[in-house]
């Protein structure tokens, strides 16, 4: 099903160009309740998919797009855990887990060693979903783990310590999202060597690849001396605004870059994207028959149809 976001051509069955703004509204609201009336189950990978969504550009919808994902796949069928490592919590906040100062989190992962089973708590989003949610205390972690002896792998260490983590049977994650800083410090560095793949979202604005090439050198240097399986699998274009010229530009610059890394779905601008994180949602909970929710529905399709590249 294409999507009003996508820079692709028009599908049988897809909105005329020429449509008024009201009836293309309707016919992608109807769409969209048929659907999230279906939920079927998405296929589940062969192993643990362990995505890192990092870009250290703020403000491209990282958080945005962690918590949406992975409340997506649980609602389809998928075990999911989400690894919150911004000091801000906001993916904690957005998934209703409480995270206030003296509550088990990552930092306690990290600096101390705790166990992510003592850690994680289920998310009221779906019983398939799973949280370590970040307090203000990993605003520290870094300062703190200076001096720690392989403090590089603590991440890692902490999620291959996890039984549900790469095991066999039905109890098995499915995929591990964490949710990086909007910076290249200790933190994301820990969730690059801890992490398979690299869920890239940038957003559709002028100036979107600044910083990117950073982050590209920084997994490159990552590969060669502490993770070699690292790779940057996938791309998220968000805040695409299908009526501006600038989008398209910034789509077309960002898939002549990426190639097919580059999901076909686009991420629209949405008041109720943004709104869903007030009332501790996903737009998945929040507006289920809201534009964004069946975009990340059809990129969550994508991404799980994807499997593992290697």
């Amino acid at each position: 099903m294409t999507m009003p976001s996508q820079v692709e051509p028009r599908e049988e069955g897809a909105p005329m160009s020429d449509a008024t703004p009201l009836a293309t509204a309707v016919e992608y609201s109807l769409r969209l309740r048929q659907e999230m009336a279906r939920r079927e189950p998405l296929p589940r990978p062969e192993r643990t998919r362990v995505m890192v969504v990092a870009n250290q550009k703020g403000g491209v919808g990282k958080t945005t797009t962690t918590v949406n994902l992975a409340s997506t796949l649980a609602h389809h069928g998928q075990r999911v855990l989400v690894i919150d490592l911004d000091p801000q919590g906001n993916a904690s906040t957005a998934l209703g887990i409480e995270h206030r100062r003296g509550t088990p989190s990552s930092y306690d992962a990290l600096v101390d060693g705790v166990p992510l089973a003592e850690i994680v708590q289920p998310s009221p989003e779906s019983p398939n979903l799973l949280v370590a949610p970040a307090t203000i205390d990993l605003a520290g972690a870094e300062i703190e783990l200076v001096s720690v002896v392989a403090r590089e792998n603590r991440l890692r260490k902490a999620i291959h310590g996890f039984d549900r983590v790469f095991a066999d049977g039905e109890d098995r994650l499915d995929y591990v999202f964490v949710d990086c800083p909007p910076s290249l410090g200790l933190l994301t560095l820990n969730a690059l060597v801890a992490g398979d793949e690299l869920l890239l979202p940038i957003q559709a604005e002028y100036y979107a690849l600044e910083g990117v090439g950073q982050l590209m050198e920084t997994v490159e240097l990552v590969k060669a001396n502490l993770n070699p399986g690292l790779e940057i699998t996938t791309v998220l274009l968000t805040m695409y605004d299908a009526r501006t010229r600038l989008s398209a530009g910034v789509a077309e610059e960002v898939r002549q870059h990426f190639g097919d890394r580059v999901l076909r779905t686009a991420i629209p601008r949405s008041v109720r994207v943004s709104e869903a994180p007030s009332y501790g949602q996903s737009v998945m909970t929040y507006d289920p028959a809201s534009p964004g929710a069946l975009s990340y529905l059809e990129a969550a399709r994508e991404l799980s149809s994807r499997g593992v590249r290697v």
